[in-house]
């Protein structure tokens, strides 16, 4: 019989080296490499020809037909149903992801509760903490009375049996990292166990029904800890932002096989838990000064949710060497790309200068439309020019300096139109397209083509800041 033999398995990216060495070659991380024992295995016998033993014949069926769609279950959390796509999907298995502290087990559990009240059974195992702990959090949130049934256990062999016979709607599962399955030799959390963990729990929301919630760490860099074929495992991965000193958290579907992905839920973080916020745009400009030069609202869309955000950027004179270029909230790459259209396509002089941008109230944003807002609050706080505080922006800037059409630019109208804003800079092009744009009424659309003319719009005739 032949000896087990071992391998080492980075804990970052899943690479397997035959021997240790201190940073991965596949993903560059230093000191992830972990040694398992890999148990030899008998062959298996796949074809039926070769086996003698009949094969189960595959069946294919026409693409045209008529599919019901997939019923749901309403967590009672508004802003979490909206992010699942209306509702938990049984039989489905969802990773959600977030750093230590951001508030994945409070929002769980406030779930738990919700769904458990509505008549349905709820399991909560926990790997992390004890049950009393969790009782705690409960008395906290105000969620004792909920009828969630809890466990404190992290090997799989004692709660596959108790899940597969339990009858459950819902069963969380917090956190992955923490499970462990005696067939497989290495300790929990690493990339073995969180992918035999994992598959044999997705395995049995499968062919139980119940819906799977599993939680996950996330590495520094922003990525789900564990393999990458977990992700591919389960039919959802939501992800937790936000800064943990402050109250804001967005939760993020970056994959969803039932719903929209980069759909967005809002949340506040009080001390009775996670508050859903229904009108983020309100939230984020609450506390926004319109005098203020270097500052400009961005109408965003996050999902199929349009947003308003305050764009802020802050110049100071450079210390001598490199200029200074800090980022909160958006791409560093953009932003210096964008600096360098603003010098050579419009002639606005910022090598010297160290820049500040922070996008207000803690969410992340990507979106290339978010090109014009960064420039007009660049361009604001060059000249010390507020910009006008009924204004929106939103375009996208090319290498030329050419301001790019969007999408979707009506719903961000209406979201600035419903807010009171009464002005909208966006592409010239939209602006007087060929089907006209429907704005709300009582709000007026400048067109910009090119940066020069937005740098042209921030001085006077004589080319003095106005």
């Amino acid at each position: 019989m032949p000896k087990p033999s071992t391998r080492f398995v980075c804990q970052s990216c899943g690479a397997v080296s035959a021997r240790w060495v201190g940073r991965c070659e596949s993903c560059g991380e230093w000191n992830t490499l972990v040694e398992e024992i890999v148990a030899p295995r008998p062959a298996a016998k796949l074809a039926a020809g070769r086996s003698g033993a009949s094969a189960r014949a595959l069946s294919f069926v026409p693409l045209t037909g008529e599919s019901a769609p997939a019923p749901r279950t309403e967590t009672g959390i508004a802003e979490l149903d909206r992010v699942l796509g209306g509702g938990l999907v049984p039989a489905a298995a969802i990773l959600v992801g977030g750093d230590p502290g951001i508030g994945k087990s409070t929002l769980l559990l406030q779930a738990a509760a919700s769904v458990a009240r509505a008549g349905r059974r709820v399991l909560y195992v926990t790997g992390e903490e004890s049950v009393e702990q969790v009782r705690l959090r409960a008395l906290r949130l105000g969620l004792t009375e909920a009828p969630v049934e809890l466990a404190a256990a992290i090997d799989l062999g004692e709660i596959a049996p108790a899940l597969e016979k339990s009858g459950a709607a819902l069963v969380v599962i917090d956190s992955i990292q923490t499970m462990w399955l005696e067939a497989v030799e290495s300790a929990p959390g690493t990339v073995n166990q969180v992918r035999a963990s994992g598959f044999e729990l997705t395995r049995l929301a499968k062919s139980t029904g119940f819906s799977l919630v599993l939680v996950g760490h996330m590495t520094k860099d922003g990525a789900i800890a564990g393999p990458r074929v977990l992700e591919h495992m389960v039919d959802a991965v939501l992800t937790f932002e936000g800064d943990r000193g402050h109250q804001f958290r967005i939760l993020r579907a970056v994959k969803n096989r039932f719903g929209a992905t980069d759909e967005i839920g809002v949340f506040e973080m009080t001390d009775r838990g996670l508050a859903e916020v229904a009108n983020p745009s309100a939230i984020f400009l609450a506390e926004r000064r319109g005098n203020v030069a270097g500052s400009a609202v961005f109408a965003g869309i996050e999902g199929t949710r349009p947003v308003l955000l305050e764009v802020q950027a802050l110049l100071a004179p450079g210390g001598g060497g490199a200029p200074r270029r800090a980022v909160v909230g958006w791409d560093g790459g953009r932003l210096a790309m964008l600096l360098a259209v603003l010098e050579a396509r419009a002639g606005l002089t910022l090598a010297g200068a160290d820049v500040y941008l922070n996008i207000a109230g803690g969410l992340r944003i990507a979106e290339p439309a978010a090109d014009l807002a960064v420039a007009a609050a660049v361009v604001s706080a060059a000249t010390s020019v507020p910009t006008a505080a009924d204004m929106v922006y939103f375009g996208e800037i090319g290498l030329s300096g050419e301001v790019r059409q969007v999408a979707q630019a009506e719903a961000r109208l209406k979201e600035a139109g419903k807010l009171g804003f009464t002005a909208a800079t966006l592409p010239r092009r939209l602006a007087r397209g060929a089907r006209p744009l429907s704005a709300p009424e009582g709000l007026s659309l400048t067109g910009i083509g090119h940066v020069s003319d937005l740098v042209g719009s921030f001085r006077k005739p004589d080319g003095r800041s106005r």
